[in-house]
Formats: structure tokens, C-alpha cells, sequence
């Protein structure tokens, strides 16, 4: 009976395993259960002897890392080893209207800020559009409002999208070309598409909502001239250019809406040259066909704007880009804004822009997400117009695959207490950074009878429990009271016994900060950010600032290595 018992335990490991493999590291028992029925349920056996073994064998291999288990798996049963699935086509849908050679895009941000997850969305797009055309990239500074732009981010977010792997053919900033503008703006004035406004801003609200145009409409062209000129000299001021749009139409963004305001602030380039800057539905019409671009995309928020970004272009006499939308990236919990951001920056909620929680590219940096990780993320939403708010294991999912074959793994012990192991050989220990490629090495560990364990590890284990220490050896509990005291139990690995991880008195001291969402709903979670100290492995003395390590049953960890004194940012498991 023992003999059958044990082949029951065999198959139901090896499932177990298979199962746990097909799906991110955790066995699901029910599909285990079912798969052992299949083959021992006519064999005589109780269905609730095959539950029990079953669900045991299930609890045993999900305390593995899925690394673990795919080497076991290796071995037991090759064969059911799940072979690679066919890459989903993440591939960018073709352009209309576009040809080989042909196709420019550009990404215009604002230098007002540091770029984030959302940003990326939009400026990978443009990117792999242009290099699937052959075309040309251009990057634009839409920098035509002096008081948010500041000179500082015109580098900080070049810095940011040669990270993300994007380079492009021409750079250029919009305030660059200011006089152009002008010009195009006094075209509209004379031909009587546009006039100087000087009414308060909420009669201006007003006269929007009820459909009436205000007296400044009617001015004769000459006049209008002249009233732009005195815009320009400073001999006005609270005036604004207005489109003649219709104060009637449905589409309120066609309410005569405002070309150009008064700044009266420093231009971080252009100082003190202007006082007049276009808006964005002037500004960027006028630079996407101006700058030869065919594509131009942009979120899908705008979208009633692009009724007046072709009225400027038609009233001009102006080249039509295809202008196109996608939905703009909303992450669960996570502020995709500046305007979110910086009150949060401002309060001292988060450190600064490089902020773990934070989707900023920085932030994302900070914490290990990978560029490339991004990249497949920003593939797998694609360009729906569908409003939708996605979770940040999406993120997560894509790093966790480009790491999982490729960082060292190397022992945490997080609440360690310290354990006495009676009779312990004392060792030199060889142990691989990776179950299955040999190429990223191996470290020496020099053990004796003085260990760190996790302290909720030893409160599941009684007294005459054994354990193993991972890839060591295997200790008995001998005492639990004031001191933890163990007893060697041998070398040979017991198949269903827990094995945890572990330090000698050699450790280094590390905290490891766990970011978690910012938000909870519109409430901001003041416990988002977790400070986890423990004991690493002396090897960690050794990694570099940018290392990702995978802390064994516990999670990728990206370290900070300033003169000796590590500190961990969590990734993701």
C-alpha cells in the first residue's frame, strides 16, 4: 500500500509542479486533483486519499520560486515542461494614408516636468511608427507657456527617452519660432479670421455658454492690426487673439477660441524677447504642418479640439497632417499627471519626482521596471481609443519575464532572529545565482552553527519539526522559547519538508522600501510606502548601484550602493 502511496505522491508532485510552471509559480490544487484522478482514479484509490495527497503536494511546491520549479520539473518530467507560447503580436496596427519613406511623427512634450508612463505610451508610438516607415522622429519642446517651462527639463526628459531606447532625427523647441507665428497670426487678423479681444475672462466664459459674440468680433481689420501690434509692444494689457470660430456651434471648442494670451514671464530660452505666446491648439496645428509632420498623435481628451486645429490650418492655406488619438494611460492608484504629482512632491508626501511610487520614468527606474518592460507594456495596450484603467502588474508581468531568466538570486531574510544549530558541520558552500544558467556564476558561502532565520518561518514549525536551510542543510528544532536552538539533521534533501532562507553571522544590513499604491480610490494611503529591514547575504556588499537581484521568496529587488551602505527598492515579486 506504502508502494502505491508513494507513486500517488510522485504524479501528484509532478502535476503539481507542471501546474504551478503554466502559471506564474502557484499550483492550483483542483486542476492538480483532477489531472491525478485521471490517472490513478482507476487504480482503486479513494478520491479523498488523492485530495489529501493532492493539496499537499500542491502547498509544498508553491513555497518554491517558480525558477525552482521549472529546474525540478526538468528533471521529473521533461516532457510536460510547458514549451514557450507563441508571442501575442503586439505589433502596431499599419498607418492609414502612410507611405515607406515617407511617414514623420513627432512627440511634443511641454519641459515642465519629468516624463512619466504616459508620456512613454505616446512617444514609443511615435517612434516605432517612424522607424516601421523609415521615416523620421522629430522631438519638439512645446515650450510656449514661460510659466511652467523650466530649463532644467528640456535635458531631464531627452535623459528620459534615450532610457526608454529612442532616438530621433531632428530636436527643436517651438518658442524657436515665435516670429513665424506672428506672422501667421496677423495673415488670420487681416484676412478677418481672428481679432483682439480685451473682455474679462468670465464674460468670455459667459458669452461661450450662451452662443453670443462680444463687440471685439465686429472690429474692422486695420483695427485689429493695430490692437495686435499694441499686444505685442506691451501698450495693452488682458487682451487675447480669438479665432473666429462659431459662437453657435454645438462643439463649445469652436466658440471662438483663444490663439494667443499675454505671459508676462522670463522664457527659460528665450527670456525676455516675448510677452505673447500661442496656445496649444494654435501652436501645434501650426508645427505639425509646418515641420513636415504626417501623423501627429495625441490623446483622446483632445479630441473636440481637432475641428479648430484643421479650421487654423484651412483658414491658413496649410498642409493637413492625419491627425489621429489613442486613449490616454490611466494605471489603478497611480497619479499619471503633474498636476497630481506635484501637490504630492509640494506636501511631502513622496520624495521628488524619482519617487518609487510614482509612474515617472525616474520613479520607474528607481524601483528596477526595465525599459524594454515598458516598451512591451506600452505594445500590449496599444493605440484603442477605449477609456480604460489598467493595473500596474501589467508592468510588472512584462519585467518579471525579462528578469526572471536573467538576475542572480541571493538570500533575505526579512524579522531575522537568530538561530543556534547544534553539531552543525562547519562548510564552505558553493551555491549557483541561478537554478538553471551556470553561466551567472556561483558564490562561496563559509557556514557554522550560527544562522538568521525568519522569525514568522520558525513560528509555523513546532518542536521536533525539521526544516531545511536552503541549499544547506536540514536542522531539527530542539528549543523555541527565549533562544532558537536547532540540531543538525543530515544533508539529504527531504522532499516535503519547508525551506527557508538564511544568513550566516556575516550579513550585511540592508532596509528594502516596498512601494504600494499611492491611492486607494481618490484617498491618498499614507502606509504606500513599507520599510522592510532584514539581513542579506555578504554577496550583497558586492552589487553595484542599477543591480536587480530576485531576494529568493521575496522579490526583485533593484540596490543602491553609496559608499558601502546598501539599500533595496522592491520591484515587483
Amino acid at each position: 500500500m506504502k508502494f502505491m502511496t508513494d507513486k500517488i505522491k510522485k504524479i501528484a508532485r509532478i502535476y503539481a509542479l507542471q501546474n504551478a510552471v503554466q502559471f506564474n509559480g502557484k499550483a492550483e490544487p483542483k486542476a492538480v486533483i483532477g489531472k491525478v484522478i485521471a490517472v490513478h482514479g482507476k487504480e482503486g484509490f479513494s478520491p479523498k486519499e488523492i485530495y489529501q495527497i493532492s493539496g499537499a503536494a500542491c502547498l509544498d511546491v508553491n513555497r518554491l520560486s517558480l525558477a525552482d520549479q521549472r529546474h525540478e520539473l526538468e528533471k521529473l518530467a521533461p516532457e510536460l515542461l510547458v514549451k514557450e507560447k507563441k508571442e501575442r503580436d503586439f505589433s502596431l496596427p499599419p498607418l492609414p494614408n502612410a507611405e515607406k519613406g515617407k511617414v514623420v511623427t513627432r512627440f511634443p512634450p511641454e519641459p515642465n516636468g519629468y516624463l512619466h508612463i504616459g508620456h512613454a505610451k505616446a512617444s514609443i508610438v511615435d517612434y516605432e511608427y517612424a522607424q516601421m516607415y523609415d521615416g523620421k522622429f522629430i522631438i519638439r519642446f512645446d515650450d510656449t507657456n514661460p510659466e511652467n517651462a523650466e530649463l532644467k527639463f528640456y535635458d531631464a526628459q531627452k535623459k528620459d527617452l534615450r532610457w526608454l531606447g529612442i532616438s530621433w532625427n531632428k530636436e527643436y523647441n517651438t518658442s524657436d519660432n515665435i516670429q513665424e507665428h506672428y506672422k501667421f497670426a496677423e495673415q488670420l487678423i487681416k484676412q478677418g479670421n481672428a481679432y483682439v479681444c480685451t473682455c474679462e475672462p468670465n464674460f468670455v466664459k459667459e458669452c461661450r455658454f450662451e452662443g453670443r459674440e462680444c463687440n471685439h468680433r465686429h472690429c474692422e481689420c486695420e483695427e485689429g492690426i493695430d490692437r495686435w501690434k499694441q499686444m505685442l509692444d506691451g501698450s495693452i494689457n488682458g487682451a487675447v487673439l480669438r479665432l473666429k470660430g462659431d459662437m453657435r456651434c454645438e462643439n463649445t471648442a469652436m466658440r471662438d477660441p483663444t490663439l494667443f494670451r499675454i505671459i508676462e514671464k522670463r522664457h527659460p530660452l528665450q527670456s525676455d524677447k516675448y510677452r505673447v505666446w500661442p496656445t496649444y491648439d494654435f501652436a501645434g496645428a501650426i508645427e505639425d504642418s509646418i515641420s513636415g509632420v504626417t501623423h501627429p498623435f495625441r490623446t483622446k481628451e483632445y479630441e473636440l479640439r481637432d475641428e479648430c486645429y484643421f479650421k487654423i490650418l484651412d483658414f491658413l492655406g496649410l498642409r493637413k497632417p492625419y491627425l489621429m488619438e489613442f486613449a490616454r494611460l490611466s494605471i489603478e492608484g497611480m497619479p499619471v499627471s503633474k498636476r497630481k504629482i506635484k501637490p504630492l512632491i509640494d506636501q511631502g508626501k513622496v520624495s521628488g519626482f524619482d519617487d518609487p511610487r510614482l509612474p515617472t520614468l525616474q520613479g520607474l527606474k528607481k524601483r528596477g521596471i526595465l525599459p524594454e518592460a515598458i516598451r512591451q507594456f506600452v505594445f500590449s495596450q496599444g493605440i484603442s481609443k477605449v477609456e480604460s484603467t489598467v493595473t500596474f502588474g501589467l508592468v510588472e508581468a512584462a519585467n518579471r519575464k525579462i528578469l526572471d531568466p536573467i538576475s542572480k538570486r541571493l538570500f533575505f531574510v526579512s524579522n531575522p532572529v537568530k538561530l543556534k544549530v547544534e553539531k552543525a558541520p562547519h562548510k564552505i558552500k558553493d551555491i549557483s545565482f541561478h537554478p538553471t544558467d551556470k553561466k551567472l556564476g556561483s558564490r562561496s558561502i563559509k557556514t557554522g552553527d550560527i544562522f538568521y532565520v525568519n522569525a514568522e518561518d520558525m513560528k509555523k514549525l513546532k518542536i521536533g519539526d525539521i526544516f531545511r536551510l536552503k541549499d544547506l542543510i536540514n536542522v531539527k528544532i530542539l528549543k523555541k522559547n527565549n533562544e532558537l536552538i536547532g540540531e543538525y539533521a543530515g544533508d539529504k534533501l527531504i522532499a516535503e519538508s519547508l525551506k527557508i532562507q538564511w544568513t550566516t553571522n556575516n550579513f550585511v544590513k540592508i532596509n528594502v522600501y516596498v512601494p504600494h499604491l499611492l491611492f486607494t480610490g481618490d484617498k491618498y494611503n499614507e502606509n504606500s510606502l513599507e520599510k522592510i529591514q532584514g539581513y542579506a547575504e555578504e554577496q550583497v556588499s558586492k552589487l553595484k548601484t542599477d543591480d536587480i537581484i530576485q531576494f529568493e521568496r521575496f522579490g526583485f529587488v533593484r540596490i543602491e550602493n553609496i559608499k558601502g551602505s546598501i539599500t533595496g527598492f522592491f520591484a515587483h515579486k
